[in-house]
């Protein structure tokens, strides 16, 4: 498995957009109010990014228009992604949305997953980046009113008390020049529970790790060990409802699926000796 395995649905930009430092995800910028008409949104540039879901196209050097396929509301994610900016998690700005369109502002540096393939990210530097993000995006307390666009669409989470992200992991997490780490794609953000959240980062992880023929299993293996040590969640009473959940995930690429039950026995027993 390449590191592209991590983030299926954010693929690498382009030659370039590389060669001008753009970052392949996308951030949020000025918001405007929910539903202000944006000509931008009408006529896309160049294409970006295509993930499982949905295209992310240029618009300019500081906005990007990510649009679902499917014809799948943004409206519910934009206004997640407000509510964690407004209690100050780093999350991009949405600009504006539309129906399957949203505007975000553009972020300029590499994924967490690329810094950490070049070198300029150590492991155990990368794992603190994700346990800092987990632990200020679950200080934010679920939203009284917020639903999904789809409650039939996955991931089926049966909801919890706080914010959570469901894919938060090294392709997701972006070393922005402007604002340091910010975390992206909240497709399958949701309410849930902090355990939860977590369980499915280690899985995701762990997947890498055990793929023998993988050339970043050691590496995967060292951050998962590092991850687990700085988090102060238990997640073995979580970690089969969270394996349910990933192995019904539409975006899982080809062989992920048929690693998953060794994952699960990798982060068991990496918690065994961690919590016992």
């Amino acid at each position: 498995m390449t590191p592209a395995g991590l983030a299926p649905s954010d693929p690498a930009a382009p030659d370039a957009e590389r060669d001008k430092g753009a970052s392949a995800a996308a951030v949020p910028a000025p918001a405007e109010a929910p539903g202000t008409p944006h000509a931008a949104a009408e006529g896309p540039g160049p294409l970006l990014t295509a993930g499982f879901s949905a295209d992310v196209y240029a618009i300019s050097e500081t906005q990007v228009l990510r649009r679902y396929r499917s014809g799948r509301d943004a409206g519910p994610e934009a206004e997640l992604m407000r509510y964690a900016l407004a209690h100050g998690f780093p999350v991009p700005k949405a600009v504006h949305v539309g129906g399957p369109d949203l505007v975000l502002e553009r972020l300029h540096g590499p994924t967490l997953l690329q810094a950490l393939a070049a070198g300029v990210t150590s492991l155990h530097e990368g794992a603190q980046i994700m346990t800092d993000l987990h632990d200020k995006l679950h200080r934010i307390p679920a939203p009284t009113s917020w639903a999904p666009s789809s409650p039939t669409d996955w991931p089926h989470v049966g909801g919890g008390d706080v914010v959570v992200h469901l894919d938060l992991h090294p392709g997701n997490i972006v070393l922005s020049e402007a604002h340091g780490p910010m975390l992206v794609d909240w497709a399958n953000a949701r309410t849930g529970t902090a355990a939860l959240d977590v369980a499915l980062s280690a899985l995701i992880l762990a997947e890498v790790a055990v793929d023998a023929g993988g050339e970043y299993s050691e590496a995967a293996r060292v951050l998962l060990a590092a991850f687990l040590a700085g988090v102060h969640l238990d997640v073995r009473p979580v970690l089969n409802e969270a394996a349910h959940l990933r192995a019904n995930d539409p975006a899982l690429v080809a062989g992920e699926r048929e690693l998953l039950g060794e994952a699960v026995g990798l982060v068991r027993s990496m918690e065994n000796v961690t919590r016992d």
